[in-house]
């Protein structure tokens, strides 16, 4: 089957899986060339981080049609679980192989934080959702702030109180000092990685978009009521879709912790602020467009780094492209008038969709 033979949403896949594989290599490129400074070098992987949330929260939001307001909590979860293991087992195992389980563990406990949660939360629609997954984040946040957990010969000590209650021997180490956070991270992260995860993450949701259970789960977003009716399992594929945005979430934590000396559970890192710039992203690429949650989520990142020369008037140029990108996205007349003059191999046009 060559490319025009191909469905107009497999040349959309396609083309978003190859616009990432391009922006990579173009990265690299200029990494090598020596035309990245060192601050926009240190920029890449919080890209690639804040790419993979939108990711996750447009599987909600766009996908499952369910406001979700506590992805920073999942977020959080994966963050504190990888970075706790790896402090464990620091010594003990090669770099690679513990980074990939740091990884895998951060979005293992997430999906199962993820799961628990959805089984009260998801049976709530609309304002009620996104008011109750907002508290769980912020919960999640301040129970991190009063964890202690220390290790010696004895083994873990935990606590909720304060570092004295852990009863740590002098050659105790402390893991987890409460609102202090994790310090000393391995510093694992890099720009390859986190392509890889975002890659994959973009991969795994095109593909369940596509499926069966995929038009199972848009067709609960179109009319719940109507999808019931026919016999889809309602509750169970929102509980699919909102753990598996979960385990992506808990993916990007584990990554962005290990880019970090200081792994410390602020309001700025993993508040609900945090979670509304998340749904901006979302909002503003499209709600239900993976390529364009992707696109406003680097375009949203990297704009006021990019325009900080500028001092106080960078936020207003900031305020500018955010209007700007609501109307293009949300104004149909704008939309086809971009889409009439685009390159055809952008947006896959053949002759049976003119």
């Amino acid at each position: 089957m060559n490319f025009k033979q191909m469905t107009k949403t497999s040349r959309d896949n396609l083309g978003t899986i190859a616009m990432l594989v391009v922006a990579f290599a173009v990265v690299q490129a200029l990494r090598a060339g020596g035309f990245v400074n060192s601050h926009m070098d240190g920029m890449l992987v919080p890209l690639c981080v804040y790419a993979t949330m939108a990711v996750s929260l447009n599987l909600v939001v766009g996908i499952l049609g369910e406001l979700s307001l506590g992805h920073a909590g999942f977020m959080c979860v994966g963050a504190f679980s990888s970075a706790f293991f790896s402090k464990c087992f620091e010594q003990s195992m090669g770099t690679f192989p513990r980074f990939l389980i740091a990884i895998l563990i951060g979005g293992l406990v997430a999906g199962v934080l993820g799961f628990l949660i959805g089984i009260p939360v998801l049976r709530l629609n609309g304002d009620y959702l996104a008011i109750v997954t907002l508290a769980f984040g912020e919960i999640i946040k301040n129970l991190v702030n009063v964890l202690y957990v220390g290790r010696d010969a004895a083994g873990l000590h935990i606590s909720m109180r304060d570092q004295a209650a852990l009863g740590l021997a002098e050659d105790g180490e402390m893991i987890i000092n409460g609102p202090q956070g994790i310090t000393g991270t391995p510093f694992n992260s890099t720009f390859t990685v986190g392509f890889v995860i975002l890659l994959v993450s973009t991969i795994v949701v095109l593909n369940l978009v596509n499926s069966r259970e995929g038009r199972a789960i848009m067709s609960i977003r179109d009319n719940r009521i109507a999808a019931g009716s026919l016999g889809i399992p309602v509750t169970r594929y929102k509980m699919f879709a909102f753990t598996l945005s979960a385990v992506i979430a808990g993916c990007a934590g584990a990554l962005y912790a290990h880019n970090l000396s200081s792994l410390i559970a602020t309001p700025a890192r993993f508040g609900y602020n945090m979670s509304i710039l998340f749904l901006v992203f979302v909002v503003l690429g499209g709600i239900g467009s993976t390529r364009g949650a992707i696109i406003a989520a680097i375009i949203l990142t990297l704009l006021p780094e990019v325009l900080r020369f500028m001092a106080d008037y960078r936020m207003l140029i900031y305020a500018v492209v955010l209007i700007v990108m609501m109307i293009v996205n949300w104004n149909p007349k704008s939309r086809a008038f971009i889409k009439a003059h685009s390159p055809k191999k952008w947006f896959g046009r053949g002759k049976e969709d003119r």
